[in-house]
């Protein structure tokens, strides 16, 4: 069995992205979320961080892209999860208003 996350670690940060500020109008926000998180605990992670009512949770992992480093070497960034996050009608987070 996985190890608990503790709830307000669940989330990293928010993605600002102009498909973001526009999921944003449809009560859809998009989140970096640790890669074992589960679409559980990032529900309770939002609800208990932003005050809000999660209605669906959209998980993603998405795949580190190649670098070049010195020569013809390459190695990649680290994977990493997103999470599309639907709130109730009505919930809205502040924190992504004007921007």
């Amino acid at each position: 069995m996985p190890k608990e996350l503790h709830p307000l670690s669940v989330v990293i940060r928010p993605l600002i992205t102009e498909k973001a500020t526009r999921l944003g109008s449809e009560g859809k926000y998009i989140f970096e979320v640790q890669r074992r998180a589960n679409k559980r605990q990032i529900k309770e992670a939002v609800e208990k961080g932003f005050d809000v009512k999660v209605q669906k949770v959209n998980v993603m992992t998405m795949k580190g892209k190649p670098r070049r480093i010195t020569g013809n070497r390459t190695k990649r960034s680290p994977a990493w999860k997103k999470a599309i996050v639907t709130l109730v009608a009505g919930d809205r987070i502040e924190l992504f208003e004007g921007v």
